[in-house]
């Protein structure tokens, strides 16, 4: 892998990962049909865990509030101190992301069979098609009011099965879970923020297994091979920031759907492509 494909990489990942059009999907098909050489899993867990950092530092506020309410929570429950009334809010939202986290157990057995569906780039191009659909009906619904102090756990269990389902290449995760959100009632500010909040254990926890595992198998990480590394998650982070921003505008603007558009018109395209054999000289991905 040169230092250029993994900025290339690194900016593919740092768009597709929150605009509603599948990071995953994208990198498989970009490998596939312009013959770009395959970087290993790590690089490309390394790339989520970029975008990860951006989540934290556009929500970082939240983030903070929720790990102070996190250990008060057990103090107060050593202390056998309770609220009159409700919960404060990021108390609760953290309850909500550990439910919408829990479908991803599920999925957990099947990891390297979800991975090997990527292997084939008509199924990630009619995962694409699929997502435009979802995207288009979600973009038909109106602004719910549901929020992190009245929304239900089996509501956001369901957005978390959407989570699990967009484990498939192709399918976008962001896509996926705002919508199943939308779909649910959810306000559109808080569909976003919560589909956002929702994805730091599900990186975090993919990031520190394949770590171990390349720490198992291959005795740690090549020297060589870091300052790519770092280049792409720097590449990655920077522009996920702006991507973040772009959703949130589009999402609180009722513009969703509009990512529907592009999800067809790109599944479509390569899947035309690999019709007329483009790519399939290319290396095996």
């Amino acid at each position: 892998m040169t230092s250029f494909m993994a900025i290339v990489l690194g900016f593919v990942q740092g768009v597709a990962e929150f605009l509603p059009i599948s990071s995953s999907g994208h990198l498989t098909l970009f490998q596939h049909f312009f013959r770009m050489e395959e970087p290993d899993q790590l690089f490309n867990v390394l790339l989520h865990f970029a975008t990860l950092l951006a989540v934290c530092v556009v929500y970082w506020r939240d983030i903070w509030e929720m790990i102070v309410e996190f250990f008060s929570f057990f103090s107060d429950a050593f202390s056998r101190r309770s609220y009159r009334g409700s919960p404060p809010e990021a108390r609760r939202m953290v309850l909500l992301i550990i439910v919408g986290t829990l479908p991803l157990f599920l999925v957990l057995p099947f990891k390297d069979r979800v991975e090997a569906l990527g292997r084939s780039p008509v199924l990630v191009c009619v995962a694409l098609l699929v997502t435009g659909c979802i995207l288009f009906l979600s973009d038909q619904m109106g602004s719910g009011r549901k929020t992190a102090r009245n929304v239900s756990l089996a509501e956001v269990l369901l957005v978390g099965a959407a989570q699990g389902l967009a484990t498939v290449p192709g399918l976008s995760r962001s896509g996926c879970t705002i919508s199943a959100g939308l779909i649910l009632g959810f306000d559109r500010k808080f569909a976003v923020r919560y589909s956002f909040l929702m994805s730091l254990p599900a990186v975090l926890g993919a990031t520190l297994l394949e770590v171990l595992d390349v720490m198992e198998t291959e005795g740690g990480v090549p020297a060589e091979n870091v300052p790519k590394y770092l280049m792409g998650m720097a590449v990655a982070a920077v522009v996920g920031y702006f991507s973040i921003q772009l959703v949130k505008l589009l999402a609180d603007r009722g513009r969703f759907g509009a990512f529907a558009f592009y999800c067809w018109g790109a599944g479509g395209l390569f899947l035309l492509l690999n019709i007329m054999g483009w790519g399939q000289a290319a290396p095996a991905v």
